[in-house]
């Protein structure tokens, strides 16, 4: 259906209770876990070179800043998932294409990404302001590539679709992507408010039980699948 790079992702990650995310998923899915704990995730990067199918990079439409913040799911098919709270982007347009098509819950927000280069690494800087007056600033400092990713990194990363309510049907839309090169991260700056504007305030006052970083990964989308219907009473109940 498309395909699209994210580019300078920071991945940062905290460990809840699962009970916490559950009310938040489409119907049909539940909290995915590990070691009985779920993660909601702020995901800040560039998407870049969005087309459909195997097409060029749309121009400027398909390259914009966002920040996402995620849970991450399970049907009962067993396709682990995420599912996003919020998605905020830098692109007017696409936000309005990416609701009424699919209903992700994308608002359009000012943006800005900075990064400098100190004592031979990298620094990224990303910002953002919703409409509501939410802000988010995250800074972090790349460093060296994992050799083995824990088992945190592969659970937040190797994650092959997504669930979304769509049109009174949960819909799951596949993705394939090569393994997260992910690398090691320090997070400099932390003061967001858009965890707690999704339902969750007062996470980001303690730091992330994980951080990690890319710098780029290609993902290629197919076109959604609806997940069946729960049963409905037996006659005559």
């Amino acid at each position: 259906m498309m395909h699209q790079h994210w580019d300078d992702i920071a991945f940062l990650h905290w460990a809840v209770d699962p009970a916490l995310v559950a009310p938040h998923l489409p119907p049909g899915t539940r909290p995915d876990v590990l070691d009985g704990r779920t993660h909601v995730g702020l995901l800040p990067f560039t998407l870049r070179g969005a087309a459909p199918g195997q097409l060029p990079g749309v121009p400027f439409l398909g390259t914009f800043l966002e920040t996402n913040v995620r849970f991450y799911s399970v049907d009962d098919a067993g396709r682990r998932g995420v599912v996003f709270a919020s998605l905020d982007a830098s692109r007017l347009a696409v936000v309005l294409g990416a609701r009424a098509a699919f209903s992700l819950p994308y608002r359009w927000s000012r943006m800005r990404h900075a990064q400098r280069v100190r004592d031979g690494a990298r620094e990224l800087l990303w910002t953002c302001r919703t409409p509501a007056g939410a802000t988010s600033r995250v800074a972090v400092r790349e460093g060296e590539p994992l050799d083995a990713p824990d088992d945190v990194a592969t659970f937040v990363s190797a994650r092959y679709g997504l669930h979304v309510a769509h049109r009174g049907r949960t819909r799951w839309i596949a993705n394939e992507h090569e393994p997260w090169p992910l690398r090691r991260a320090e997070v400099l700056e932390l003061d967001d408010g858009l965890l707690a504007a999704a339902g969750f305030a007062g996470l980001a006052d303690r730091a992330p039980d994980h951080v990690a970083f890319a710098r780029r990964v290609t993902t290629r989308f197919a076109p959604p699948r609806r997940l069946p219907r729960e049963p409905g009473p037996a006659p005559g109940r």
